[in-house]
């Protein structure tokens, strides 16, 4: 039988259970691997994409593109995920982690998984994107590691679901679960129906590239993987925005202006927030107007609106804990007067405005379906999407891992002041790689195509010099995005190894009750602060006015494809 011991950080008053503490190290780390692998990889993506560079070969470019996807989109991701899913059971509601040796199955299925992923793409055959459309064929490898990584994240699911009712049994926590569970289960159920879409799909493409079945349909393909495609995007979703509600907790104390709204609004994003993988077959002539309109507006709009009551409450928690403090003079003193200077917070924030703003925006402009067709499969859109993983999801779990060092591993942070300047340089990077990646879109720069140049075709094609001035921009703001991503990975894997230990506190074999008055009480509070955040109400117009006048830009450019005579 295994041993559990719980100890209580001296730093936040957070219990970890010792098997969830080994598994939550073990998936993080592995996160942070494949997200070195993805990040060096990028490397080779923007300086190809970067005109005046375009350094790899056509072949080499797709074999690197693929992995760089792969690795960034699913299991950078998807392994902190679920580390996030164990703390927010386990740590949160201060219970025993269910079943730890099917959680040790769980992450190993997924290492093998992700191994023989990679090994099928590096060796040169399986250069198919992170989409794989059907008929185009990668090696059979490439669909049984997906396959693999794929059921360990659902064994890991059923673990986490598992350590709730452990929970509930052992009555470890009073009331409905806390807010930022709440979220993580959200997640989980998103993944639970994004992994079922997967195996439904790459199960019978793994048999057709092993020649067991001869064919698989290319609409069905499409539709399907969708379903998982872009539902992983929307399991990070759930997942960054409880940590949005968790660091607003640890640094603030703040707690939600009502939990009602808040939980109402993840409830949203498991009805319809799935549903909005119809925008990107938009163009397909396959799939009816009607299942498109339904899908990506009456539906998508609740979906919308579930972030926007996520992107209003929680700087509206942290401005009304503010005001509380005394930083009342004016709409923004509360938002001067914030920690800036802590990477945890400074991450968070910057990750919850160029989400809303940079990728909430355009996502609403690509499910339209008209506006789609004059940015589908463009550079466009790898502009938004960098704007809602890479901004929204990676940034935020960076600075949850500026939390988790001295308080999971123990280790004291080196270089403070690099830490303090990375989320600026990482976030601020990406926002302006975002927006000329977009514009670059607009123009009509494909969007994963080797050479812009089309140097050598029968029919070229010349740009406008403005396309190629924001390819340029796009590689210079992915190197200074890339360096960002580099002083992470140093602050981290330094801070692991070189780190000064600290206590970890004394271990137990008994488990404590969350106490009302425990440091970490604010994530697991309960009830309505009520409105009184003006400053948030500020930007909240900021951002309405902002969508509003680039919504119906985008109409305008629409307007001007097809000149009428």
């Amino acid at each position: 039988m295994t041993t559990t011991t719980y100890r209580t950080c001296p730093r936040s008053g957070l219990q970890f259970e010792s098997n969830a503490e080994k598994l939550m190290v073990i998936n993080a780390v592995t996160a942070v691997v494949a997200l070195l692998v993805g990040g060096i990889l990028a490397i080779g993506v923007v300086l190809t994409r970067w005109p005046a560079v375009h350094w790899l070969a056509a072949d080499t470019f797709y074999m690197v593109l693929t992995a760089h996807g792969i690795d960034m989109l699913i299991f950078w991701v998807i392994f902190f995920e679920i580390a996030v899913l164990y703390f927010a059971s386990s740590t949160l509601l201060r219970c025993r982690l269910a079943t730890p040796k099917v959680a040790w199955l769980a992450f190993v299925l997924m290492l093998i998984g992700a191994v023989m992923n990679n090994i099928a793409v590096f060796q040169g055959d399986s250069s198919v994107m992170m989409t794989s459309y059907v008929p185009m064929m990668a090696s059979p490898y490439f669909y049984a590691g997906l396959i693999l990584f794929a059921v360990g994240a659902l064994v890991a699911c059923f673990v986490f679901f598992g350590t709730l009712v452990v929970a509930k049994r052992d009555k470890t926590y009073q009331g409905s679960v806390p807010l930022v569970t709440f979220g993580a289960i959200v997640a989980a159920i998103i993944a639970v129906f994004t992994i079922a879409s997967g195996a439904i799909i790459l199960i019978p493409t793994f048999l057709m590239s092993v020649g067991i079945i001869k064919e698989v349909d290319p609409l069905i393909y499409r539709t399907i993987w969708w379903a998982f495609g872009h539902s992983s995007q929307q399991i990070n979703v759930a997942a960054h925005i409880s940590i949005w509600y968790a660091v607003a907790a640890i640094a603030f104390g703040a707690k939600p202006m009502s939990e009602r709204v808040s939980r109402g609004a993840f409830l949203l994003y498991i009805l319809f927030l799935q549903l909005a993988s119809a925008h990107h077959l938009l163009a397909d002539p396959g799939v009816s107007t009607a299942w498109k309109v339904v899908n990506t507006s009456y539906f998508m709009y609740f979906a919308v609106l579930a972030s926007m009551i996520h992107g209003l409450t929680i700087p509206g928690a942290i401005e009304v804990a503010q005001r509380a403090k005394g930083y009342n003079k004016g709409l923004f003193e509360w938002l001067r007067k914030a920690p800036w200077g802590n990477p945890v917070f400074s991450g968070m924030f910057i990750s919850l405005i160029g989400f809303g703003f940079l990728g909430g925006i355009s996502g609403v402009m690509m499910g339209t379906e008209q506006l789609n067709m004059i940015i589908h499969n463009t550079v466009y859109v790898p502009g938004h999407f960098h704007a809602t993983v890479v901004v929204g999801t990676t940034l935020t779990f960076m600075a949850l891992t500026y939390f988790l060092i001295p308080v999971l591993f123990k280790r004291e942070m080196i270089n403070p002041g690099l830490a303090k300047l990375q989320p600026y340089l990482f976030g601020l990077s990406m926002y302006f790689f975002c927006l000329v990646m977009m514009g670059a879109g607009t123009l009509g720069v494909p969007r994963r195509h080797w050479d812009l140049s089309f140097a050598g075709a029968a029919m070229a094609y010349e740009w406008p010099g403005a396309a190629y001035l924001m390819m340029g921009l796009v590689g210079i703001a992915g190197v200074a995005a890339m360096t960002g991503g580099a002083l992470y990975i140093y602050i981290t894997v330094g801070s692991l190894l070189w780190g000064k230990k600290l206590e970890g506190g004394k271990p137990s074999a008994n488990f404590t009750p969350i106490p009302v008055t425990a440091p970490s009480a604010a994530a697991q509070s309960y009830g309505s602060a009520g409105f009184a955040a003006p400053g948030t109400f500020t930007l909240a117009m900021v951002f309405l006015v902002s969508f509003v006048l680039y919504y119906f830009i985008n109409w305008k450019y629409l307007s001007q494809v097809w000149g009428l005579s």
